[in-house]
């Protein structure tokens, strides 16, 4: 399985709290797997696809010194059987399934689960996906809870990569399903998610709205007004808890 790869040459996986959605404050293992199908502007996990040899923007490109990833040092390749000695002294059944998008491996995660449940017993597993790929039926039986974050025109990416509402009109079929729509405090997003869940027939309980913020001061300057949109539409509020706990940074 293809997974991140910390600064200190080992995978991103760590043990903390789940920072988002219906699950905050879960105590949960996160792995994170490299490789995206996506290329949004305001990603924070860029590191799993702005590759050296790609003209994708991103925000920081006009921070000094920021620069696009190398492959061959961003991409850990790690069996089943290593991953379950990573994860073996943590002492969690829970585990998140993040990414990139973390979909584009899906057999791995399959194989994954199966072990974990045969070694832990009693498990949770939740994915985070962008929501344009639709797993199996052998993956659904697995997974517990999907964690769907569909992309919207802020992330800049063409839309007929980033939407697929049959797509997502299976994935609230499910009943496994939440979709949370990262949003800043304008209209214009707000108006482009309640197409979305009317297009894709979400159920407005299954909706939930974050704010959009790569630092703790935009997550403060966007929070109130997002709140009040989820309040007015009958919506879920998700808040970013992990940055407020931990900053900006990796493995945490």
């Amino acid at each position: 399985m293809k997974l991140c790869r910390m600064p200190d040459g080992k995978p991103e996986i760590f043990h903390t709290i789940q920072g988002e959605g219906r699950n905050t404050g879960l105590p949960s293992v996160f792995i994170r797997a490299s490789l995206c199908n996506l290329h949004c502007l305001w990603c924070d996990t860029d590191y799993t696809w702005n590759w050296n040899d790609t003209s994708f923007s991103h925000v920081k490109d006009a921070e000094p010194g920021y620069q696009k990833y190398r492959r061959e040092e961003m991409i850990i390749d790690l069996k089943i059987s290593e991953i379950l000695e990573f994860v073996r002294d943590f002492n969690c059944p829970s585990f998140v399934f993040t990414g990139g998008e973390p979909l584009l491996q899906q057999k791995a995660w399959i194989e994954l689960m199966l072990s974990l449940k045969q070694r832990l017993g009693a498990t949770h597993f939740e994915i985070e996906t962008n929501g344009t790929l639709m797993p199996g039926p052998e993956f659904l039986e697995q997974i517990d809870q999907i964690n769907v974050s569909p992309k919207l025109s802020n992330s800049e990416v063409a839309v007929d990569l980033r939407y697929k509402p049959d797509v997502l009109a299976d994935l609230a079929k499910t009943g496994k399903a939440d979709f949370k729509f990262v949003i800043g405090p304008d209209s214009e997003d707000f108006a482009e998610v309640q197409r979305i869940v009317e297009e894709a027939a979400i159920p407005p309980d299954q909706v939930f709205l974050m704010p959009k913020a790569i630092s703790v001061s935009e997550l403060e300057q966007n929070q109130s007004a997002v709140a009040r949109l989820a309040q007015q539409s009958g919506y879920r509020y998700s808040d970013r808890l992990h940055l407020r706990l931990f900053g900006a940074k990796r493995g945490v």
